[in-house]
């Protein structure tokens, strides 16, 4: 099996593919663009993306292309993020000024990156940064990135837990190209939707779904192709398996519009 993420080896969407498919053949793209088309073009059977951290939220380049839905999530999975900051030998913590790492990681701890006064350069990916701090050796670098990238660029860790908040962790999905069977155990769901353009719509919605027993665990709003109309994607739990998804919209609620699955999984937690 052939497992797709974005990234390089040994950053945290790397780890995320070793944790869950050990002994499958892993390749990294350098966008979620090349990933999506990938398992579009069948080159992967697999991708784990990132989708959410509980620090900076939804990762919405991933979220925005489970649409139209030629793909489902399979799978979720948390991995905790301590980023080390990671520089080239002999360069002390001191001496740093320049902090590279992929967007979201810088974001992770913004305030620390303000308040020792590093200047952030976002990077595609953690592990691209610290191949990049590797290859410039300039001791006022370093990058952000998983303790496990250090020694194979040579590198040094200066300092852990580079985080704002310790409860730092990133929820990563398992997509699978096609429409997928439910498994048994599967009381999870995450689905797409629209609702009518009048007071109150969101509220029935929402509402509508709690009484057939849903529990939502995240929403989020994305424009969607009509101009200034947004959709709604939601995760939300349920009794397990096929009877379970039923039990929430069969019949379809009457309060959506344009109802679109992205898959019915186990959670993680």
């Amino acid at each position: 099996m052939r497992i797709g993420f974005q990234g390089e080896a040994f950053s945290y969407s790397d780890r995320a593919c070793r944790d869950l498919f050990p002994d499958a053949e892993r390749v990294g793209f350098g966008s979620f663009t090349a990933a999506f088309e990938a398992i579009r073009d069948g080159v992967v059977d697999r991708l784990v993306l990132p989708i959410e951290n509980s620090t900076t939220g939804s990762v919405l380049p991933v979220l925005d292309r489970l649409l139209p839905g030629n793909v489902r999530i399979v799978a979720e999975h948390l991995v905790e993020v301590r980023h080390c900051l990671l520089a080239c030998p002999g360069a002390r913590l001191e001496q740093i000024r320049v902090v590279r790492s992929h967007p979201e990681a810088l974001a992770q701890a913004e305030a620390i990156i303000t308040h020792r006064g590093w200047f952030p350069v976002p990077a595609h990916d953690t592990a691209g940064a610290v191949r990049l701090v590797a290859e410039r050796a300039d001791p006022t670098e370093a990058a952000l990135a998983p303790r496990e990238a250090a020694e194979p660029h040579r590198l040094v860790v200066l300092e852990e837990d580079v985080v704002d908040r310790e409860h730092n962790t990133t929820r990563f999905v398992v997509v699978a190209p096609g429409v997928q069977p439910i498994p048994a155990d599967a009381d999870k769901t995450s689905v797409a939707f629209t609702t009518l353009h009048q007071p109150g719509a969101l509220a029935l919605a929402l509402t509508e779904l709690g009484l057939r027993g849903a529990n939502l665990t995240r929403i989020e709003s994305r424009p969607s192709e009509e101009a200034w109309r947004y959709r709604f994607f939601v995760d939300l739990t349920h009794p397990p398996g096929p009877e379970g998804v039923a039990s929430v919209f069969e019949p379809p609620p009457a309060t959506l519009t344009d109802l679109r699955f992205l898959g019915s999984y186990r959670a993680a937690r």
